[in-house]
């Protein structure tokens, strides 16, 4: 681990790739670490791993209702339902999806007001004219919470692919559905304000542009995002944000990114990369040379973990750990402490979330093609003293 420095060797693979790099300075942000070797030292908290559900294919997300039951979505198309520590045998819905890589039923989001609504919000890939295509699509779970019916599509036409396309959603502490979306393979898009794709979008739960986003009549409130699956509020101003580095496009691989970030900013894809600085970019406070990737993110708020207060805890696919992240108090935009746990034992992690009971939850992504799916296949767990 050290501050990285901007190597000559990265700005001539940009330069052969053709990549829009032209406002690169040759400087390196003070802030940024750059992991060389490996992914980090292990962690030295004692924690607890219960498997609270088995069975699941590729569970990608989990929405927490109150009283404390759950929705789970699993990429081929199927909402499940949690309940009492238990996974419902029959699905909640079923939804019609175009599914390759990385695609199909993705993230899930209850309403703020689900108690008196009970709506939640679903990222699909679609086949739309025989293009590629994910939205936002807007549900209504049944008052016993065993069916749900499809009410509308709030928010569509964003470009979809393979690979590279995004799918967290979650509510923010300003009630605004914010959808983090993936480059889908057009790197430049990410630069570009006329399409959704390489942003983190912020939309009012009607699917309505807020008068208060970033870019007057733009859903977008974040730019230059290549492909982000986690990201939590530190504040009501600022977020931790997880993106995909390049695997193999632009001549570029690894660099997975952890930034802080708020309203606004640019994280720089396709331009920047690993710690570069450059006027009107963003440079992570963390990336590692070799793949993560990152999954889902959370910051831990529970007290089962004293220690963990107010670290960021990050699901990985590729790396297959769970990765805790400790900012400065003195420096919010510089990571103090990082740490590895949970290395090689379950697999690919993905979703991460808190919990209502205060633990946190985590879902391996094992039945994804990209791992070893055992009989019991994908699980759900949970984290503790």
């Amino acid at each position: 681990m050290r501050t990285c420095l901007v190597l000559s060797t990265l700005l001539l693979l940009a330069v052969s790739s053709g990549c829009r790099r032209s406002q690169v300075k040759q400087l390196t942000a003070p802030d940024c670490i750059l992991v060389e070797d490996g992914f980090g030292p292990n962690g030295t908290v004692p924690i607890t791993v219960d498997v609270v559900a088995e069975g699941l294919e590729v569970p990608w997300g989990i929405a927490w209702l109150p009283g404390g039951d759950a929705l789970v979505t699993e990429r081929p198309g199927r909402i499940r339902l949690l309940r009492n520590g238990a996974l419902q045998p029959a699905p909640v819905a079923t939804v019609k999806i175009s599914s390759t890589g990385e695609s199909g039923l993705l993230g899930i989001a209850a309403h703020p007001d689900f108690s008196s609504n009970r709506l939640f919000y679903i990222y699909v890939t679609t086949d739309e004219g025989g293009s590629t295509r994910n939205r936002v699509e807007r549900w209504t779970l049944s008052e016993d919470h065993a069916t749900a019916t499809f009410e509308r599509v709030i928010f569509d036409g964003i470009p979809g692919a393979k690979y590279h396309d995004g799918g967290r959603i979650r509510f923010g502490p300003d009630g605004m559905l914010y959808v983090g979306t993936g480059d889908a393979r057009e790197p430049d898009n990410a630069q570009s304000l006329n399409t959704p794709s390489g942003k983190l979008l912020r939309l009012t739960p009607d699917g309505q542009v807020p008068a208060d986003n970033p870019f007057p009549g733009n859903p977008a409130f974040l730019l230059g995002v290549r492909n982000t699956q986690g990201f939590d509020w530190k504040d009501s101003d600022t977020l931790y944000f997880t993106d995909h580095g390049p695997s193999g496009d632009t001549l570029r691989r690894g660099h997975d990114e952890v930034s802080v970030v708020r309203k606004g900013d640019n994280l720089g894809w396709p331009t920047v990369y690993s710690c570069e600085s450059s006027k009107g970019f963003i440079t992570p406070s963390l990336t590692w040379d070799d793949a993560v990737p990152p999954g889902g993110a959370a910051i831990y708020t529970g007290t089962a973990i004293p220690e963990w207060k107010g670290s960021l805890l990050i699901g990985t696919l590729g790396s297959r750990h769970l990765h805790r992240v400790v900012f400065s108090p003195d420096n919010p935009r510089q990571v103090a402490q990082h740490e590895v746990y949970l290395r090689d034992q379950w697999g690919r992690l993905r979703e991460t979330l808190m919990g209502p009971d205060g633990h946190l939850y985590v879902t391996t992504s094992n039945c994804d093609g990209r791992g070893d799916c055992e009989a019991r296949k994908d699980v759900i767990l949970r984290i503790r003293r």
